[in-house]
């Protein structure tokens, strides 16, 4: 499974107005309870804040990549916002965040989820990925973009 066999255009959000990690995590919670019927925002919730409570998942360089497992997930569910400010993440180099991948995987996903946070982190250890990605100016620039990168990706590996 690739990213962007899981990351459709409306999960792609340009020019969110962050404020806060614990707002950047409501907002992408209720997105995905809103696509996704069998998904609660209150529970995708609680289990990224609890995922962040074992160590931040603020990768450094202006990029955050929360995720978790969710027991109603029935398949790995992505979503990529550009924030318009960045925010405090408490990321390992105490820089602001800017760029969020976030991932929700099913229960039992230990190989999938392993090796999707693994195309993400190598997607967004690219210095040129993540400059392309902060100079897109609109969300299908945004989405085209990183689409483009994660294609780029899968035909190296």
């Amino acid at each position: 499974m690739t990213l962007d066999q899981i990351l459709p255009p409306e999960r792609t959000m340009f020019d969110v107005t962050g404020g806060s990690k614990k707002r950047v995590l409501e907002f992408f919670s209720t997105l995905i309870a809103q696509n996704t019927p069998s998904i609660d925002a209150q529970e995708v919730f609680g289990r990224l804040i609890s995922r962040e409570r074992l160590g931040s998942t603020g990768v450094g360089n202006g990029v955050a990549i929360p995720h978790a497992r969710n027991p109603h997930c029935r398949q790995p569910l992505a979503s990529f916002l550009s924030l318009a400010d960045p925010i405090d993440f408490d990321a390992i180099d105490g820089e602001p965040v800017d760029l969020i991948f976030v991932l929700l995987v099913p229960e039992t996903a230990d190989d999938t989820h392993l090796a999707l946070l693994a195309q993400i982190a190598e997607l967004l250890n690219s210095d040129e990925t993540r400059k392309a990605l902060r100079a897109a100016e609109s969300q299908p620039a945004l989405y085209e973009t990183l689409i483009g990168a994660i294609r780029q990706q899968n035909e190296r590996n």
